[in-house]
């Protein structure tokens, strides 16, 4: 038996109460779980950052997307590469094998942290209920990305054109969905 097989969603009893709020909002704000979205924590010298097979933003709060694969700026030496379900160690693989003899921080963590979509015009509103980063258009873009807070807890928030991508951790997941459905008054 793989590990994939044993994986267990965190989301999974919840997918119902994610709908709920597309139901509640007239679709105004839709929730959808991505599922085992492969997650990599990469920690590198940015002077090196030529050296891996995909581009990593060097510009803060800033993100690439190609496809599957996306790179998230964290820090002056941190990135988050994200990709396909249960690739992490895949991508883990590559990134060790194109900054072989390199010092460097490759660690999987898909395991850690918990993938939604926010989707729907009034993502925004919902969002700033419990945010403090200026999420208005003037100050926040696709293409974008920060670490902050929702409802006292930590995320990562990853805007792209049509949708804002939320990561919780895991222990965090219940919380944020509770949260969700109350500040969508959908409980």
């Amino acid at each position: 038996m793989t590990v994939d097989a044993l994986a267990r969603d965190p989301l999974a009893r919840r997918l119902g109460d994610l709908a709920a709020i597309a139901e509640r909002t007239g679709g105004e704000v839709t929730v959808e779980h991505v599922p085992f979205l492969a997650q990599v924590s990469l920690r590198l010298d940015p002077a090196l950052a030529d050296r891996v097979p995909f581009p990593l933003p060097l510009v803060p709060n800033n993100a690439w997307e190609d496809g599957p694969r996306e790179a998230l700026w964290l820090g002056p030496n941190e990135w988050l590469i994200l990709g396909p379900q249960h690739a992490g160690a895949e991508i883990a693989a590559e990134l060790d094998a194109s900054l072989a003899g390199q010092h460097r921080s490759v660690v999987d963590l898909s395991a850690n942290r918990v993938a939604v979509e926010l989707g729907g015009p009034g993502r925004f509103d919902l969002l700033s209920k419990g945010c403090p980063i200026d999420l208005h258009p003037l100050s926040w873009a696709a293409g974008m990305c920060a670490q902050t807070l929702l409802a006292k807890t930590h995320v990562v928030l990853h805007e792209r054109a049509d949708s804002t991508g939320l990561l919780v951790r895991t222990s965090f997941a219940d919380y944020l969905v509770d949260w969700l459905l109350a500040a969508t008054g959908a409980d």
